[in-house]
């Protein structure tokens, strides 16, 4: 069973709004076992309309409709699917009523305006608005469904929960589809494949594996489809353990709400161990990260944003003379950084950044996206060079990344 989402508004397609509808339908549409095979965004023109939705029918089951409903002129999507049906628009009475209990419950006058959205096509089953005056409106033509659905958030979700969703699982015999997420650091995306070719190949047929790269991480997107849902749990968990074997070092979770940060802090957390950051070119991006996992009091004791080289030999005690002999952005200034943030608020660990993060090098011998990281552990440092590139964010986000899993190895290790 597939399904296509068609949003409509030239707000969308100019950069105004983000289409966050298209999103949550399809969400919610995978957790009833459908499969949404395209989602496309049109502007506010009826011929455009048209033409999206006939190729939508080709391709899909359901099509789902949001937006271009509702009292005002450039609001056509109604009039459109009353052509496309060749239903003529009726006003429909019960839903007039409903319009005026709810604009007297907010002490708002009905006008002759909004009398129009009781306008629907005779072919609809209209789906009743709890949260607004756009009714839903359900048509069933030669095996296919259309749903058009108002494209305010709170009035599409209300109709999808309230309307839609039970309609679907009332006339079809829906199979499950289940998602695992296995959250991996510190391998890059084609190394990972090449790791798991052989196990990814023996993957039963209604298993499907995505690869999801991001800056320094890698997300792999178990989706496993059937009738039985017992089978497709008991396959995942069996899959996820083979998977362990051949690259458990850099798993860090297996749920989508899983971070690096998340797994750094529960370890800390187990090992009874503190952990502070002395950050330049990150500034602060790791402290933000860390602290931003509800009970980080328990293993975060402080930062400090030594972005100068006045706030390191003051704050973190680098001294000038290592400085001025390697510069502010190597190995041993790193160093310095960790061990004097660690000793300052008598952490177990610490952790350190410098390094161009661009767009200029700051007066150093060394390249944009060139970064430093140190890790001060209780029995010693050490300190690891990294080119990231450019630009200036993605410096950020990698270096954060590759700093808190450098600190998760060291924890292993050490507990």
């Amino acid at each position: 069973m597939q399904a296509e989402i068609i949003t409509i508004g030239d707000e969308i397609l100019i950069g105004q709004i983000l289409d966050t509808n298209s999103k949550w339908i399809a969400e919610e549409l995978n957790k009833i076992g459908i499969s949404v095979y395209q989602i496309t965004s049109i502007q506010d023109d009826s011929e455009h309309i048209l033409k999206a939705l006939k190729e939508a029918q080709s391709n899909a089951t359901i099509v789902i409709i949001t937006g271009g409903l509702g009292p005002t002129k450039d609001d056509i999507t109604k009039h459109t699917l009353a052509e496309y049906f060749n239903s003529p628009l009726e006003l429909n009475e019960s839903i007039v009523e409903q319009i005026k209990q709810l604009f007297a419950k907010s002490n708002y006058p009905f006008s002759e305006l909004n009398r129009q959205q009781a306008l629907v096509p005779t072919k609809c089953t209209p789906l009743q608005n709890n949260y607004g005056t756009a009714p839903g409106m359900w048509f069933e033509e030669d095996e296919k469904i259309v749903i058009s659905l108002p494209g305010v958030p709170n009035e599409m979700k209300g109709l999808m929960q309230e309307e839609v969703l039970p309609k679907i699982q009332k006339k079809y015999t829906l199979p499950f589809i289940i998602h695992q997420t296995v959250l991996t650091y510190g391998m890059g995306e084609s190394v990972v494949a090449e790791k798991i070719e052989d196990w990814e190949d023996a993957l039963p047929s209604y298993i499907k594996l995505a690869y999801l790269p991001a800056y320094g991480k890698l997300r792999l997107r178990l989706s496993a489809k059937g009738s039985n849902k017992q089978v497709l749990e008991k396959s995942l968990k069996d899959e996820i353990s083979k998977l362990q074997t051949i690259i458990g070092s850099i798993i860090i979770g297996l749920h989508e709400s899983e971070t690096i940060e998340s797994a750094v802090g529960e370890l800390l957390i187990q090992n009874n161990c503190t952990v502070s950051t002395a950050e330049s070119c990150t500034g602060g991006a790791i402290a933000k990260r860390l602290t931003a996992i509800a009970g980080a009091s328990a293993y975060f004791v402080g930062s400090i944003i030594s972005y100068s080289e006045k706030i390191k030999t003051q704050e973190l005690n680098v001294s000038k003379d290592l400085i001025k002999r390697h510069s502010v952005v190597s190995a041993e200034v790193a160093e310095a950084m960790a061990v004097g943030i660690q000793k300052k608020y008598q952490t177990n660990y610490a952790i350190s950044t410098t390094g161009n993060a661009g767009p200029t090098t700051d007066k150093t011998d060394k390249t944009v996206g060139v970064v430093f990281i140190a890790i001060a552990t209780p029995t010693g440092v050490f300190s690891k060079e990294f080119f990231f590139g450019k630009p200036r964010q993605k410096v950020i986000e990698r270096t954060s990344n590759k700093a808190l899993e450098m600190l998760r190895k060291e924890i292993i290790e050490n507990s």
